[in-house]
């Protein structure tokens, strides 16, 4: 008896022990248990109807779906849609999937919500003007919020794509140029449209355009791309990653090639570096019919080809294309794809329609009484007046002419763009309404003092060779104390196909502010427009220049609010504002040559302009000056391994406070590659007193001073760095460090 419970006994301990040494097994996530057990009752028409995207329609009676797309639904073939918005109309969509498909699987209702859905806000080049990331995410938070109160539970944005060429009429949904700050507007919006998705006030967001859709050859919309793939990983890919890392629910496929390749069958970029690399977890969406435009593109034989092509990249759901709907199941069965890719975009898909929470309640973003209270709230329209303003940038100031002096008798506002209400919101404004629009002169009228006569005169339309109305707008101009000409570019010539080869002023607007100026040099210009323009024909004639951008519907207010000194501008230009088309694509931290420019003949420079742009990525001025007086590191050597601590001091030596965008750049020397001759690291906006001065903190990482080295590796090499601190990339303060 006692070999045998000595045997039992063994035993016993020999499985606690083994019980304890097993590995404890990962919890199973929640969703991903649901998306599973969900997917095992799809049939394989469904599975693909997860894969698809429709649009609505439109017409007088406002939206509308066709009759074919409403029987799909309800038979589960379509599982998403787009451009369906107002609680009612999406109701009445979601309900025919609720109701009547076989597995009652929600709809996601897409839309683009680019910056505001009715409470418009500066446009998004604008908004990356104010270097004010935190201002981008209280845009995106307040879109999200009212326009998930209307239905819609995914928004296509943000824009990611660096963008150096201002031809490209779609570099207005963007931060600009610099990689750096792209990232941290990326992210920010990102966060403001997601938040945690446990509420009705969050919408999944989009990184968009995936990828390098921003370097299209000539500027021109929807062309070809060639780089290689350290530039491809250095500037254009980081803004993606950073919104992958940040828990994005989607990203968008380009309209472009890279490289030979179309992006929406690249496998490159979808399945090795997206889904393998960075391990994402998201939809991949195209944007509109890219998989069928694989056949112009030539690298798909037809339709079906380009289905397969898609699939096989990686891309999980088709918008309006219909390629996944009509032939993703005849491909299955000629076994030309697989299940198990058909499976995969399937679950990335429910998985975010369980992370929205439509399972346990469809109808979650509609309701009445909430559409009604939160569109075009008051403190929605006071933050789109508070980031409109951050996000003005004063390039030219003589004489001190801005803010607006005190006891104005007459002010004449004068150009095409004075008083138009639907310039104001920009291009891709969502739902808004021009009607709810505060014009420049509106913002002028109510700002200016009591006794203030304010006119307008048109002077010319933005676009067009008349010049009849000049005469009146000059004797206007004459008659007033101070003259606002309000000229740039339409709203609708920017934004997806409005590419421009000319990017100076249209129309006769160059030749009205010579006229104008002439009348009265008391004249300061506000500039609308979604990209840099060429301005060397009108700088030097220019009192003063306000670049406003398109600042969205209180806009008005907000250009009077720093025209009337009720705030100090602090904006600085996230993109670099060539003096010729001829030297695009032009940007600060571009590589040196082996033979710089100076005065020799044989230097890389032009023979009939300087090399420098007109105005520099990051300047901006203040109605007050700053000086920067020291920049020091606490060490002159550091391990590789050691963060560098770097102070900048700076002192406001003007008459008012105001706020200055602090910048911190970087030269990498020596490198196994070239480097650029200066790379934005961080920044800081901070405000100061008259005669205050302030010592500024930043920190660089090893990562900041990382770059894809001449191995292919991504990493920080030994040697020597140069620092530089100032209020644009033309810095001149500097001190240098080592790395050992």
């Amino acid at each position: 008896m006692r070999f045998c419970y000595f045997f039992l006994f063994l035993g016993f301990s020999i499985s606690l022990s083994a019980q304890k040494k097993a590995p404890a097994k990962p919890a199973v996530d929640p969703i991903e248990a649901k998306v599973n057990a969900l997917l095992a009752k799809m049939t394989l028409e469904e599975k693909i109807g997860q894969m698809t995207l429709f649009t609505t329609g439109w017409d007088v009676t406002g939206p509308t779906i066709s009759g074919n797309h409403e029987q799909e639904i309800k038979n589960g073939k379509v599982g998403n849609v787009f451009n369906a918005h107002t609680v009612d109309f999406v109701r009445k969509i979601q309900k025919l999937a609720v109701e009547n498909s076989r597995l009652k699987i929600p709809l996601l209702f897409g839309y683009d919500v680019i910056h505001g859905y009715k409470t418009i806000f500066p446009v998004p080049l604008a908004e990356a003007a104010s270097w004010e990331p935190e201002m981008a995410k209280l845009s995106a938070q307040v879109a999200a919020r009212e326009c998930a109160a209307a239905g819609v539970n995914w928004t296509f944005a943000p824009m990611v794509d660096i963008a150096r060429d201002p031809r490209w009429g779609r570099v207005v949904e963007g931060s600009g140029e610099d990689t750096y700050l792209g990232t941290k507007f990326a992210v920010a919006r990102v966060q403001g449209f997601q938040g945690d998705l446990s509420g009705p006030e969050s919408v999944i967001a989009c990184a968009k355009h995936y990828a390098a859709y921003g370097a299209a050859q000539a500027g021109r919309d929807y062309h070809t791309t060639e780089m290689s793939d350290r530039t491809l990983r250095e500037v254009y890919l980081p803004p993606f990653k950073a919104c992958a890392e940040a828990g994005v629910g989607s990203f968008m496929t380009a309209f472009n090639d890279l490289n030979g390749v179309p992006a929406s069958g690249n496998k490159y970029l979808i399945r090795d570096i997206l889904k393998k690399e960075w391990n994402y977890k998201g939809i991949v969406v195209t944007d509109y019919t890219s998989i069928n435009e694989m056949v112009p593109h030539g690298y798909a034989a037809d339709n079906k080809d380009a289905a397969r092509k898609a699939l096989i990249a990686g891309v999980d759901m088709d918008m309006e294309g219909s390629t996944y709907m009509d032939y993703l199941k005849a491909l299955l069965a000629e076994k030309k794809v697989t299940i198990s890719d058909i499976d995969d975009a399937t679950r990335r898909v429910l998985r975010q329609k369980f992370r929205l929470g439509l399972f346990d309640d469809p109808f979650k973003y509609i309701n009445n009484e909430r559409e009604k209270k939160t569109i075009l709230r008051a403190d929605h329209l006071e933050a789109s007046r508070e980031v409109a303003r951050r996000s003005i940038v004063l390039l030219k100031n003589n004489g001190d002419i801005l803010p607006l002096k005190k006891g104005l008798k007459k002010i004449a506002v004068i150009g095409p763009l004075g008083n138009s209400k639907v310039d104001m919101m920009g291009n891709w404004y969502g739902a808004g309404d021009a009607a709810n629009c505060v014009t420049i002169l509106e913002g002028i009228q109510k700002a200016a003092e009591s006794g203030t006569q304010v006119g307008y005169y048109k002077g010319c339309d933005v676009n067009s060779k008349d010049t009849s109305q000049f005469a009146a707008a000059v004797k206007a101009a004459s008659e007033a104390e101070f003259v606002i000409l309000a000229i740039g570019e339409s709203g609708d010539m920017t934004g997806e196909a409005a590419s421009r080869s000319d990017i100076r002023l249209p129309g006769v607007q160059a030749a009205l502010l010579a006229a104008i100026v002439q009348a009265n040099p008391n004249t300061a210009i506000v500039l609308m427009n979604g990209r840099p323009l060429d301005l060397s024909n009108i700088v030097d004639i220019a009192p003063s220049i306000l670049e406003a951008w398109y600042p969205g519907t209180q806009g008005g207010h907000a250009i009077a609010d720093v025209l009337f000194g009720k705030y100090n501008p602090s904006g600085k230009l996230p993109i670099t504002f060539p003096r010729s088309v001829g030297q695009v694509p032009i940007f600060y931290n571009m590589k040196n040559t082996g033979r710089p420019m100076n005065e020799g003949k044989y230097t890389s420079k032009y023979i009939d302009i300087p090399n420098t742009p007109l105005f520099v990525f990051g300047y901006g001025l203040s109605y007050t000056k700053f000086e920067y007086l020291e920049i020091n590191t606490n060490k002159a050597v550091y391990d590789v391994n050691s963060f560098v601590k770097v102070n900048v001091t700076v002192k406001n030596t003007g008459k008012v406070a105001g706020e200055e965008v602090v910048q911190l750049y970087v030269h990498d020397i020596v490198g196994s590659v070239t480097r650029p001759v200066r790379e934005l690291k961080g920044f800081q906006k901070v405000k100061l007193e008259p005669g205050q001065t302030i010592l500024i903190q930043f920190q660089l990482t090893p990562k900041d001073l990382s770059f894809v080295r001449l191995d292919n590796t991504f990493g920080m090499e030994a040697g020597k760095f140069e620092v530089f601190a100032g209020g644009s990339s033309s810095a001149t303060i500097s001190s240098t460090f080592e790395m050992k």
